[in-house]
């Protein structure tokens, strides 16, 4: 499950950048929520970047507090080769189901979790796309987003790209949570309120979930005519 050009992971290190025990580890791994190791040399369990993005993932389920089984079964329904960047996709998607959790956490755990020293330049960016935000010394840091906002920092990109991009995105995204709103409200209007409240937890995640595979679509195909264009 790691590439020629990913460094691999003890157990003891998974843990500190999933920001859990070693004993968990190994708990999830009997459970068979978590795949095994591939054995190196010495007998020594290596884990590559598909563990680390699945153990987040149960994490997070886990946060929304869904028993061992109920989480058995999500990841059951999954297709069994999803990269990393398709849990971490999962993942994020996930925690919009749950109120918002937010993190403070010394630099040098966040270092930890993230897996590399982060330098200023790294935080900037990070705070930019609205992964962490500075309080004093500690930083507060939004577990959900920390994986992809770490993969973002490599990808060459300017500060002010950044900032434009958050703001495109917030400034759509609201305008469509905004409309979808009000389309709920009025197909509901003569409901009790807690026949309300339940059908906007039903439909909460479905609509992420939309928002999600809609938005990657368009971005395909808006890459794809581009790059056509560009030759």
């Amino acid at each position: 499950m790691t590439t020629e050009t990913e460094q691999p992971l003890t157990i003891d290190e998974l843990a500190a950048r999933a920001g859990v025990t070693v004993r968990t580890v190994r708990f999830y791994g009997t459970k068979g929520l978590l795949p095994p190791p591939v054995i190196g040399p010495r007998r020594v369990g290596h884990y590559g970047r598909e563990h680390l993005a699945r153990l987040e993932l149960i994490e997070e389920l886990q946060h929304l507090g869904m028993t061992l089984a109920a989480i058995e079964r999500y990841l059951g329904q999954l297709p069994p080769d999803l990269s990393a960047r398709d849990l971490a996709v999962q993942r994020a998607v996930v925690a919009s189901w749950a109120p918002e959790a937010v993190e403070a956490v010394p630099r040098g755990e966040l270092e930890r979790r993230a897996g590399r020293a982060l330098g200023e330049e790294d935080l900037r960016r990070l705070a930019a796309m609205g992964v962490v935000e500075r309080d004093g010394e500690v930083l507060r840091v939004d577990p959900g987003l920390l994986r992809l906002g770490v993969e973002l920092l490599d990808v060459p990109l300017s500060h002010e790209t950044v900032l434009a991009a958050r703001a495109a995105l917030t400034e759509h995204s609201r305008a469509a949570a905004r409309e979808l709103s009000r389309l709920l409200r009025d197909a509901v209007a003569e409901r009790d309120a807690r026949d309300v409240r339940s059908l906007s937890a039903r439909v909460h995640p479905l609509v992420v979930q939309a928002l999600l595979t809609t938005f990657q679509r368009s971005l395909r195909e808006e890459l794809a005519q581009w790059l056509d264009e560009e030759g």
